[in-house]
């Protein structure tokens, strides 16, 4: 047996898009206080819109080649622009960045699941394996390598909007492999981005504008300052434009359920963060972590 399809830019690829979602997680739990999720992802997608204009505005005309496949943009934008991320923020409204993680890591097995039920994709021994081994890593990151840390962990109602927003996001990533749009689009990184994110921006604003008009207990508010604003810069330019152009080319040449075993570095990364940013030197279960995780995507990676 020999690996397949894992060449040094698909692994920095696939790599990348973990390690800036990382920060989003740590940076959404920082500014919950600050503004609604809902309305921190809509910002978020908004400047990223900004920042793609000059690249891509083209993608706007009648004759880019766009409008034959408007819907297949408008559900794209829905899962990947309007959900997965306004999910993941409301989650941590209420849930620990170790609970969310640890739905997170569920994301091989739905990959699995959802592409042999929703695009005839097989399952195979050494991707079962793989997903194994790679969750059994984010275990050990998430018990800090005791077994009864495990046993304590609680799930909130955050948890079953990260477990949502994991299946969407799955759905999602199997839909980039279809080739459906002209080739002047998908050829295009940022076109292709600019169209999910304009169709993502009305689903976005809408679920916005139901979250400053409908009754709540804590009412909707934006506390703006230099927190907030460099908060919304990085969530734009890292976990968006950049994360979303390397995760669909990952996806691309790899596939879903591959890059699916990728994200399952996240709690990796979000654990060396917190390492850095708390002044603690990193400790031996992290480096068995890194082993199980990258056997996992080694093994599923063979035929």
């Amino acid at each position: 047996m020999s690996a397949t399809r894992l060449s040094p830019v698909t692994v920095l690829l696939l790599t990348l898009p973990p390690l800036l979602w990382a920060g989003n997680a740590v940076v959404g739990r920082l500014v919950n206080d600050l503004v609604p999720p809902i309305t921190l992802n809509f910002l978020r997608w908004v400047l990223a819109f900004v920042l793609l204009l000059p690249l891509a505005h083209w993608v706007w005309r009648r004759d880019s080649g766009l409008w034959p496949h408007w819907k297949r943009f408008a559900v794209l934008g829905l899962l990947g622009v309007g959900c997965y991320n306004a999910l993941q923020y409301l989650a941590l409204q209420t849930s620990t960045p170790i609970n969310v993680t640890l739905v997170v890591a569920s994301m091989p097995l739905f990959m699995l699941v959802v592409g042999r039920i929703g695009f005839a994709a097989p399952i195979t021994r050494p991707a079962v394996l793989g997903a194994a081994l790679s969750l059994a890593g984010v275990l050990v990151v998430l018990s800090r390598g005791d077994v009864a840390q495990l046993l304590r962990i609680r799930l909130v109602a955050g948890d079953a909007w990260m477990l949502l927003a994991t299946a969407i996001w799955a759905v999602y990533s199997w839909m980039l492999t279809e080739r459906k749009e002209p080739e002047a689009i998908r050829g295009d990184w940022a076109a292709f981005l600019m169209a999910q994110i304009g169709f993502g921006l009305v689903w976005s604003g809408v679920a916005t504008a139901g979250e400053w008009l409908l009754p709540s207990n804590t009412p909707a508010h934006i506390d703006w300052g230099w927190p907030l604003v460099a908060a919304l810069v990085y969530v734009a330019v890292g976990p968006s434009l950049l994360a979303y152009r390397c995760w669909g080319a990952g996806v691309q040449r790899a596939g879903p359920a591959m890059a699916a075993f990728f994200s399952n570095l996240a709690p990796l990364f979000a654990a060396v963060m917190s390492a850095f940013v708390l002044g603690e030197l990193p400790k031996p279960y992290h480096a068995l972590a890194f082993a199980l995780i990258v056997a996992g995507i080694v093994v599923s990676s063979r035929r």
